[in-house]
């Protein structure tokens, strides 16, 4: 919950510091295929203008800095807004464009970058299992939306993932079973093609 209205006074910050930006992460997926819930407002700004936003925000957020990023929270609010530093995010800001996310219109990552940036958190070796895996699952609900993102994805990501393809029976190999698609790092469905619908 955000009891303190963090979200709205921060998005204030960044208005007022006419700072280009765009919105990456579990939210931003959020903003192309069918919402779940997530606490996680992961957002990209210039190097300069990160220094200059977390300066601002000091006040009436908590700020920690990590090795990629600067996390910001507030008393009351259970966000937690996380400004990616990594350099390689950096290209996505000129790319976006907008969409109405949690009810607010905001700038939001390219798909393709959506999907390149959950690609890059996946495959950080360092990050939480909880955490890539729930990365996977986000790639997962990408490509059932586009199949054409499929193309964007190596190969030894697209092993872990469980896709089911329009008109295809689930079945589950080790006891496992789920509808639509299921991403985790276990052995994957064997997927069967119906005859189409008559």
């Amino acid at each position: 919950m955000d009891h303190s209205d963090a979200l709205d006074r921060f998005l204030a910050l960044l208005k007022a510091s006419r700072a280009p930006w765009c919105l990456v992460g579990g939210l931003a997926v959020n903003a192309y295929v069918e919402p779940v819930v997530t606490l996680d407002v992961d957002l990209v700004l210039t190097a300069a203008d990160t220094a200059l936003i977390t300066a601002a925000a000091t006040p009436a957020f908590s700020v920690q800095i990590f090795a990629h990023s600067v996390n910001l929270s507030a008393a009351n609010s259970d966000l937690r807004l996380q400004i990616q530093t990594d350099p390689r995010y950096a290209s996505f800001i000129d790319r976006a464009t907008e969409h109405t996310v949690l009810g607010v219109t905001m700038p939001v990552a390219a798909v393709d970058d959506v999907l390149q940036g959950k690609l890059w958190a996946f495959q950080d070796a360092q990050r939480r299992a909880s955490k890539r895996q729930k990365d996977l699952a986000d790639i997962a609900r990408l490509i059932e939306a586009d199949p054409q993102l499929r193309s964007h994805v190596p190969a030894d990501v697209l092993t872990r993932l469980v896709y089911r393809r329009p008109g295809a029976r689930v079945r589950p190999a080790g006891g496992y079973f789920g509808s639509g698609f299921n991403a985790r790092i276990a052995q994957p469905y064997r997927v069967d093609r119906l005859p189409p619908a008559t």
